[in-house]
């Protein structure tokens, strides 16, 4: 009977484990909906803005680029880390972990990386093997874009101080509400606009009042909405790896509540087979006494 005391506890945790994870998985996809919607309405934006400012800074001459476009030799590098505040998201913050000491460890490995952390996960783990220079995981609390565009304004400042010679991203980019790619994209300095050989970069704009003027004052929005896409991404990815990760939680419990049933079953009709042999033997001993 103790056996079968134990079997009842375990299936009672698991079913209530299965509970929590299902809730989890129903909170997390009416998260992620909020999310998806955001990230898709904003991408067409961002991208156009992007295309635009890239074929403006490769128009422009170099006596009148822009700071932000400035190529220079790569000795130091800042990796901002974005991942999130919570766990149980399956590998969503360990992909993370893992792209940005690929970057210290072989794509910069001759150059001086330091990191920012925006996410509490990536931070907890990244510090045990590198200084993190600053981290911004409040910014989850109320996510907008006044706060990312102030992160957005340090980073440019950092880089046109020369105090970094290139800036990077590491986000999860939202696909679907099952698959987050890892990316690692590059804040800093701008990326030229790229073309097919022989093919001439499209100017074909009207500008009032001028290039200049609007290069410089649209660069800087630009990678505020940039950093601001980033996070958003990284957000929604959020939201689809743990509706996803609760999902096969949810699966697994389910399974292991089964076969706990299916054993405690077995071991009750164990028990009451003995029950009933010991009452038979007992009846037979007393008839032939």
């Amino acid at each position: 009977m103790a056996n079968l005391k134990e079997l009842r506890s375990r299936i009672s945790s698991v079913s209530s484990t299965m509970q929590i994870t299902k809730a989890m998985k129903m909170v997390s996809a009416a998260k992620l909906n909020r999310a998806q919607n955001a990230i898709e309405n904003m991408r067409p934006y961002a991208e156009k803005l992007n295309e635009l400012l890239q074929s403006l800074s490769a128009s422009l001459d170099n006596d009148t680029s822009s700071p932000y476009s400035n190529y220079r030799e790569v000795n130091n590098v800042l990796v901002v880390a974005i991942s999130s505040n919570r766990g149980l998201a399956g590998a969503f913050n360990t992909n993370i972990v893992k792209r940005v000491r690929t970057l210290m460890d072989e794509t910069y490995s001759d150059q001086s990386v330091d990191i920012i952390s925006i996410g509490k996960k990536a931070e907890d783990v990244l510090k045990k093997k590198r200084e993190i220079k600053s981290s911004h995981n409040d910014i989850y609390d109320d996510l907008s874009y006044d706060d990312v565009a102030e992160i957005a304004e340090h980073l440019m400042e950092m880089f046109q101080s020369e105090k970094y010679d290139k800036i990077e991203l590491v986000y999860n980019s939202f696909k679907n509400a099952a698959t987050q790619i890892v990316t690692t994209e590059q804040f800093l300095p701008i990326k030229p606009a790229s073309k097919k050989s022989g093919e001439s970069i499209s100017s074909d704009y009207i500008f009032e009042p001028n290039k200049i003027e609007i290069v410089e004052d649209l660069i800087p929005k630009s990678l505020k909405i940039q950093l601001f896409k980033a996070i958003r991404d990284s957000v929604a990815s959020e939201h689809g790896a743990r509706m996803t990760a609760m999902h096969k939680a949810t699966d697994n419990a389910t399974e292991l509540r089964d076969d706990l049933k299916l054993s405690y079953n077995k071991a009750r009709q164990a028990s009451i087979t003995n029950e009933i042999l010991e009452i038979v033997a007992g009846a037979e001993a007393l008839a032939d006494s």
